[in-house]
């Protein structure tokens, strides 16, 4: 690890001419985030439901506790939503017809996170059918006569497709009502996501999201080029490594982590982690031996492989586990803090992790067993505030060898 940091340090050095990220844009440098020319490690969270808060004025400052409480635990990304497609309070309506109430609720969420400092990920659709997902897409499709037999049909149909890029395009060229600025122009944005974990069960060889993944990533470079990519990956291993698939649980989803991330307008890599639901038969020690192979092995195709940065976007333990205690939960959040910070102190791709979920007091319709409420789990919270020091305090080493 140590000569991974070395490594990277002289590289950087010689560099920092390719390394300059335009008014606190994120952009990748090889293996690593940069912001404002300094490497940019930084702890974070799932907040799926800013948005849908939001869009209802009298319950913005939900948004806005969140937001504060995260920025005094050093939190410094946030991972949500902006995407609801059909159903019960959309954003889209119907294809390309926008819930105006909706998308301010999502402008107010950009500009708060400005305001505290924190970066957003934004995800564009869900391979589930919560808040409509690939499922809602395909219907709007067959609503208009497409013959459709499979929700994976997302993936592949013309019309389909059709759909889901007008409503990137729709997202990316939002123009903020409250800052008036364009969101593919606004540096609080981080990255997009394309899919939250997308899967495709029809096609476990994993060439129809590979194909996918490649059109629509081409497709959003088109239009942003100043925000980061990603395609929403859990990390599962496909036929590119025939060891590591048989290792890893549920892997028949039609994904690759390898050659998924290989194409080259993905910028970063992405990992879930939920041995709680991936490993349900063993014991919580067999589950967090398994979290440290998992995240590991990721470290180390990330870094020698694809090179380029990891983020663990979601992890957590939840409550509704037989046997279930903080100390469990804190023992697998330390398990994932202590290897990023291993890769991270070196120099290496860890860039952080987002844990499940962050909620504020109020919000029992949200909780499902993973939230986090920091007044109610202080030894978690402690957790996560040491966490974000110790990426700071990396960030803060390098920013100094630039002077």
């Amino acid at each position: 690890m140590r000569s991974w940091g070395l490594i990277f340090l002289l590289s950087f050095l010689i560099h920092t001419h390719n390394a300059t990220a335009e008014d606190g844009f994120i952009t990748v440098d090889r293996e690593h985030f940069i912001l404002n020319g300094s490497p940019f490690y930084a702890n974070g969270f799932n907040a799926y439901w800013l948005m849908y808060v939001a869009s209802d004025p009298s319950q913005r400052y939900k948004i806005s506790s969140a937001f504060q409480q995260a920025a005094n635990h050093g939190l410094q990304i946030a991972r949500t939503w902006a995407f609801r497609d059909g159903g019960f309070s959309p954003l889209q309506y119907s294809p390309g017809s926008y819930n105006e109430h909706m998308f301010q609720g999502l402008d107010f969420v950009v500009s708060e996170a400005g305001k505290h400092g924190i970066k957003l990920i934004l995800s564009l659709v869900n391979n589930y059918e919560d808040s409509g997902g690939k499922k809602q897409y395909v219907n709007w499709a067959r609503n208009q006569g497409q013959n459709l037999s499979s929700d994976d049909d997302f993936f592949t149909n013309s019309v389909v497709k059709g759909y889901f890029k007008n409503h990137i395009k729709a997202v990316l060229t939002r123009e903020n009502s409250i800052t008036g600025i364009s969101y593919k122009d606004d540096p609080t944005i981080m990255a997009w996501e394309l899919m939250n974990e997308p899967r495709c069960g029809r096609d476990p060889s994993g060439s129809t999201i590979q194909a996918w993944i490649a059109e629509t990533a081409s497709y959003v470079k088109s239009i942003d080029r100043n925000h980061l990519l990603e395609a929403g990956l859990e990390g599962f291993y496909g036929q590119s490594d025939a060891h590591k698939q048989q290792n890893s649980p549920q892997f028949q989803v039609g994904t690759d982590f390898i050659t998924n991330n290989q194409i080259p307008d993905i910028d970063f890599a992405t990992v879930h982690s939920y041995p709680d639901q991936w490993l349900t038969s063993e014991s919580d020690e067999a589950q967090l031996s398994f979290l440290n192979d998992w995240l590991n092995s990721h470290i180390q195709d990330a870094q020698t492989v694809l090179q380029k940065p990891l983020l663990f976007a979601e992890f957590g333990k939840s409550s509704k586990d037989a046997g279930y205690n903080t100390y469990k939960r804190d023992e697998l959040f330390s398990t994932v803090y202590s290897v990023i910070y291993s890769s991270a102190r070196g120099g290496g791709v860890a860039a952080g992790g987002l844990f499940w979920q962050l909620l504020t007091e109020g919000m029992d319709g949200f909780r499902d067993g993973y939230e986090i409420v920091f007044s109610e789990s202080p030894s978690t919270a402690s957790l996560i505030a040491e966490q974000s020091q110790k990426l700071n305090k990396i960030r803060d080493k390098y920013a100094r060898l630039r002077f």
